[in-house]
């Protein structure tokens, strides 16, 4: 019975067919379909008897289209290429989503990043990239969905996370070591220091610390000086000396046993932790379900510390 010209071959035949056309290769066809070398032989032959034309002209050791090979094969192309846009299409975009966050090293290292395991298990089709920079980076100009800011607290934006408080803190190894039972030992250990890149004021030092102690005059044994806090804390982890322990970014540590404060002459410090939002992107999924996360990350943060403060619910923020 002779076949309907308008009858089309089955689509797993011109699949095959494409991909050995394009290859000129039965093997490589099949390495990409995941099925044998002649598996594909038998389709392409399948394919061959239903149309009752020759594709390919089988020569030693290698493939040559025929005339009537290289036709389909361009109608092939196409119309596969069509199906494969249209269903990306249908399908929608990748449902990942990366959220890019802008805040400082200090904070990025020694609060946000042990606790994202937290957030990535509860959202794992958000991935997180963090942007821990000195610089201020503008959420909407940059492209950057959230940022967590330190300023002081009379000209923060955003959503208030927690304040801090400061306080002496070195390894216990260092404690046994050396005594420190009050403030003005501190003059027979190494204080380890910060200092700006940009030689901009440094908010939390030890001068400001000391003078509010009133040993300003105090001189330290020695003095180590780091560009990075998060440098300077590793430094004390390690017993190089004491660092000003900013709470409750140091908790961690603290809980760990990492760090201990060898007595609580505790500054409050004028300075807080600020949550803003890119306001174009505020109403996304991914955006909204990480303020509402770290918020509550800052609540837990903030009931186990001296460092409380008031926060509300994250909203969209302009700003650099």
């Amino acid at each position: 019975m002779r076949k309907d010209p308008k009858h089309l071959p089955p689509l797993d035949l011109l699949v095959a067919f494409e991909a050995a056309a394009r290859h000129l290769s039965f093997t490589r066809a099949a390495t990409e379909r995941y099925v044998t070398q002649s598996a594909v032989s038998r389709q392409i032959k399948a394919l061959e008897d239903d149309l009752g034309v020759a594709l390919f002209r089988r020569k030693h050791r290698a493939l040559e289209l025929t005339d009537e090979g290289r036709a389909l094969l361009r109608a092939c192309s196409a119309a596969l290429a069509g199906l494969r846009s249209t269903i990306v299409t249908l399908r929608g975009p990748p449902r990942t989503r990366t959220l890019t966050v802008t805040t400082t090293p200090g904070f990025a290292s020694l609060w946000l990043i042990p606790r994202l395991p937290g957030f990535t298990a509860r959202h794992p089709g958000v991935n997180v990239h963090i942007d821990a920079a000195f610089a201020r980076r503008d959420l909407e100009a940059d492209g950057i969905d959230i940022a967590v800011r330190y300023d002081a607290v009379t000209r923060g934006e955003g959503v208030r996370l927690f304040g801090e408080e400061i306080v002496p803190v070195c390894s216990p190894k260092l404690l046994r070591s050396r005594p420190l039972a009050a403030p003005a030992d501190l003059r027979r250990h190494t204080l380890l220091s910060l200092s700006d890149p940009l030689r901009r004021p440094v908010p939390v030092d030890w001068p400001l610390w000391l003078e509010t102690m009133q040993l300003a005059d105090l001189e330290p044994a020695a003095t180590l000086v780091f560009s990075d806090y998060d440098d300077a804390i590793r430094a004390a982890v390690d017993g190089h000396g004491v660092a000003l322990g900013r709470r409750p970014l140091v908790d961690g540590l603290l809980a760990a046993k990492k760090l201990v404060m060898p007595f609580r002459a505790i500054q409050p410090s004028t300075r807080a932790f600020f949550l803003l939002v890119n306001a174009q992107r505020a109403a996304e999924p991914a955006v909204r379900a990480f303020s509402e996360w770290i918020v509550a990350e800052a609540n837990a943060a903030s009931s186990a510390s001296p460092a409380a403060a008031r926060r509300g619910p994250p909203r969209a923020q302009r700003g650099r």
